[in-house]
């Protein structure tokens, strides 16, 4: 079993950024990678950034691509999303999510959940 829990989302102005956190427990050793993905109303879930538990390797969703970062504190068992010049279009519930699959860009790869954080970006 993996617990996830988010936090750091809150509503910001176009252009600023947020970091939010992922604190995993459980068996976490057991997954293959992190992800952050997000939903918008109306949206489906889509794929954000993902982060490789064995070697800290990334990928990113081409809309977030040179303005969010993914990375770890394996001391924490943590994972973050540095989000920088922030658009309205990034406003959404963001999930944490653990996986065992390599079908990073999938949402239904995606294993165990946390409860979402939301992120509003006000014009």
């Amino acid at each position: 079993q993996v617990q996830l829990v988010e936090s750091g989302g809150g509503l910001v102005q176009a252009g600023g950024s947020l970091r939010l956190s992922c604190a995993a427990s459980g068996r976490t050793f057991s997954t293959y990678a992190m992800g952050w993905l997000r939903q918008a109303p109306g949206k489906e879930r889509e794929f954000v950034a993902a982060l490789i538990w064995y070697d800290g390797s990334t990928l990113y969703a081409d809309s977030v691509k040179g303005r969010f970062s993914i990375s770890r504190d394996n001391a924490k068992s943590t994972v973050y999303l540095q989000m920088n010049s922030l658009k309205p279009e990034d406003t959404a519930v963001y999930y944490c999510a653990a996986t065992h699959s390599r079908g990073l860009r999938v949402a239904a790869s995606y294993d165990y959940w946390g409860q979402g954080t939301q992120v509003t970006v006000s014009s």
